[in-house]
């Protein structure tokens, strides 16, 4: 009995890391993953998990986001349409 239980276990493993094996690679950031289906600048889905590009910073409010989903004007990236048309804050 206790030789059937240690096959039954045997298997169960092999098939564990065989389907670990060619899930292929996972991201471990431990961050909540992106949700895709959010349209990049050519106007494509990009994949869940998917690398977004460099950085850049809204010159109006300062937020960071991909620079793929910035508008820019001037040499200057801004994360809505709201705040191209506004321009940088008047100081």
């Amino acid at each position: 009995m206790s030789r059937l239980i240690l096959i039954v276990v045997a298997v169960f493993v092999v098939i564990w890391l065989l389907r670990r094996a060619l899930a292929g690679p996972r991201s471990r950031g431990g961050g909540p993953r992106s949700g895709g289906g959010a349209p990049n600048a050519g106007g494509e889905a990009q994949a869940p998990g998917a690398p977004q590009g460099d950085l850049v910073s809204c010159a109006h409010c300062g937020v960071n986001l991909p620079k793929a989903e910035a508008r820019s004007a001037g040499g200057r990236y801004y994360c809505s349409e709201e705040h191209w048309r506004r321009g940088p804050p008047e100081s």
